[in-house]
């Protein structure tokens, strides 16, 4: 069982800058690609982004495509989001989650097999 635990969350002001975290459990990190969600209550949940199981391929949705970067240590079983020029519409709870299938790109819709429990990021105007 891989567990994936997410962290780095916060309130931040419009226009400010965010790192969430996202550390994996297990030994097969570097060879699952990896994304990124967000969902606000009552909302459908929302890709963010992904990226390849080596690192070298990301793909953004394009609400966050040139604020948000997607990258990952595999040495530290860890996946990133860096997240700029926030703005209250992306207040969300984040969540990352693993790609099913190993050593593959990219991740079909609906096949990811791991959750983490999500973080909380709040945007002030």
């Amino acid at each position: 069982q891989v567990q994936l635990v997410e962290s780095g969350g916060g309130l931040v002001q419009a226009g400010g800058s965010l790192r969430l975290s996202c550390v994996a459990s297990g030994r097969t990190f570097s060879i699952h690609s990896m994304g990124w969600f967000r969902q606000a209550p009552g909302k459908e949940r929302e890709f963010v982004g992904a990226i390849s199981w080596s690192g070298s391929t990301t793909s953004y949705a394009d609400s966050v495509k040139g604020r948000f970067t997607i990258f990952r240590e595999n040495a530290k079983n860890t996946v990133y989001l860096q997240m700029n020029s926030l703005n209250p519409e992306d207040t969300d709870v984040y969540y990352c989650a693993r790609g099913s299938r190993p050593a593959y790109w990219p991740i079909p819709e609906g096949e990811y097999n791991f959750w983490g429990q999500g973080t909380q990021v709040t945007v002030s105007s």
